[in-house]
């Protein structure tokens, strides 16, 4: 993409992405591909390669929203295992590895602790949920009919 545009072209696209919802995140997006496809289709491309997976931050609470877009921690733990190679280069192994892992979780989790969550939000967490599972359902083809055997009871003090 050429320098003269690039700027223009980078506000638009971060507009996008941190759009207040994904509605308007979408709309903004077909504005981009409009306006620039034709020119540019391999930028194009490129921002529009993942782009749901890039908003899925905004089905979220407001308050949750950097937490969730971040990966400053990722990217931490990338950090300290290369420093660690460097140092003793043959000796990381897999305990070393969930080590270094688990201590990442334990981070993140104190991290959240300071999040404070409201009654609305864990509304609005519980619609999310409904909302993921329902399109995950649709995706795979699950069916929420429940047959017979499903409905029987498995095992009981008589039979076992």
């Amino acid at each position: 993409m050429p320098e003269d545009v690039w700027p223009e072209f980078k506000v638009r696209v971060q507009a996008a992405y941190q759009a207040p919802s994904r509605a308007i995140a979408r709309e903004l997006a077909a504005g981009v591909v409009a306006d620039y496809s034709r020119l540019y289709d391999n930028a194009v491309a490129c921002f529009m390669d993942d782009f749901e997976s890039c908003i899925a931050h905004l089905r979220f609470p407001v308050t949750h929203r950097r937490a969730i877009r971040t990966t400053n921690l990722l990217e931490r733990l990338f950090v300290e295992e290369r420093r660690r190679l460097k140092i003793i280069p043959n000796a990381f192994g897999e305990r070393a590895v969930l080590k270094l892992m688990f201590g990442a979780l334990i981070r993140a989790a104190e991290r959240w602790k300071s999040i404070k969550v409201t009654e609305f939000e864990r509304r609005q967490l519980s619609a999310v949920k409904k909302e993921i599972d329902k399109e995950y359902e649709t995706q795979v083809g699950l069916d929420r009919k429940t047959s017979k055997a499903a409905s029987r009871k498995i095992s009981s003090s008589a039979q076992t």
